[in-house]
């Protein structure tokens, strides 16, 4: 891989010479190390840190988890400011916390609706800041802003194309409940949302008639490969290779093993007498992720911690286009978060 961004675009500024042959943000590990949300960005100074929990990450059972509630627009400023693991040219990278969401509501606390501040904050002037790649809500991982629209614009299109010719541009780190059969292989469903009890939720339709595609349904696609197993539970690398709400999540029950932290589609895995099956998604209602004793145990929580465990499900690699068409792709990577390094602890998750 290499280290550089883009090639220079008009009244954007140079972007291809501005990273100097390094890879960016903090290298993550196969199998990950223990990090936290503020890794370093270029050579910007960084505050000292207390061992204590405070202000919004202050949850003990999840370490590093962030806490929206009561959260203020300048708290989160902050929280996004010491996220960013590298900013060059028009591109900002932030390795954004769990649970936050980045569209909603008019007046909603989310990513989209700081960015005015985030851009000031970050010294951007009048430039405005756009969201060019993001996980959702539920998931951690690497944000792409660019400054230049041109830029974010050659970047969308070169996600596109790669999607068009099955070339995997993001990789996520999940860790499941259960050890997927086979270890490695593709995924495909097709997908549709659907409103049940005033929910929209994502459904599986096998198989999608022309008439389920004209309405909404869309054949989707993702990569895994088991890397590490124990307890159980594995961790596993996504590649997504299409666009669609939860597409993730929903590819795991499929595969009868849904990522822990998933309180919206685990309860459509059932057990019984050692065996799991699929409930009938219609007929599912979203509720917390049930997990037996034995896990509970080597993850230190009670039944009611285990209700609010985040979904661990992480966006820690991005691909973006080298500085001429035949140039290697450029790597981003972003640390995992502290909660997601202790579970990989606990339940022993390394890669042989």
């Amino acid at each position: 891989m290499r280290s550089i961004f883009a090639p220079e675009m008009r009244g954007c500024g140079v972007v291809g010479r501005v990273l100097s042959g390094r890879r960016l943000g903090q290298r993550v590990p196969t199998a990950p190390q223990a990090a936290g949300f503020s890794a370093e960005a270029g050579n910007r100074p960084q505050p000292r840190r207390s061992s204590k929990p405070s202000g919004p990450l202050r949850d003990r059972s999840f370490p590093g988890l962030l806490q929206l509630e009561n959260l203020s627009r300048e708290e989160l400023v902050n929280v996004l400011r010491a996220a960013v693991v590298e900013q060059k040219g028009p591109l900002v990278t932030l390795n954004k916390p769990q649970g936050l969401p980045v569209t909603g509501k008019p007046g909603d606390l989310t990513l989209f609706s700081v960015l005015p501040e985030l851009n000031q904050s970050l010294g951007l002037g009048q430039q405005e800041l756009q969201i060019v790649q993001a996980p959702g809500k539920e998931s951690s991982g690497l944000v792409l802003l660019s400054s230049c629209p041109q830029t974010a614009s050659r970047l969308q299109k070169f996600f596109a194309h790669s999607r068009r010719n099955q070339r995997p541009t993001a990789t996520y780190c999940a860790i499941t409940d259960g050890i997927p059969a086979p270890l490695e292989g593709k995924i495909q469903a097709a997908l549709k949302l659907e409103h049940i009890d005033g929910v929209s939720l994502v459904v599986p339709v096998n198989p999608p008639s022309r008439k389920d595609i004209l309405e909404g349904v869309k054949r989707t696609l993702s990569h895994f490969c088991v890397v590490a197993t124990g307890s159980g539970c594995a961790l596993v690398h996504l590649q997504p290779l299409t666009v669609f709400p939860s597409q993730l999540q929903v590819h795991m029950v499929l595969q009868l093993c849904p990522v822990l932290g998933d309180h919206t589609f685990s309860a459509r895995v059932s057990t019984v007498l050692g065996q799991r099956f699929l409930l009938p998604a219609e007929s599912t209602k979203p509720q917390g992720q049930v997990l037996d004793e034995a896990l509970l145990r080597r993850l230190h929580l009670t039944p009611s911690q285990a209700a609010r465990l985040p979904l661990h499900l992480h966006l820690h690699r991005l691909l973006l286009p080298g500085a001429r068409p035949r140039d290697a792709p450029i790597e981003l990577q972003a640390p995992l978060p502290p909660y997601f390094s202790r579970t990989l602890e606990l339940l022993r998750l390394h890669q042989q």
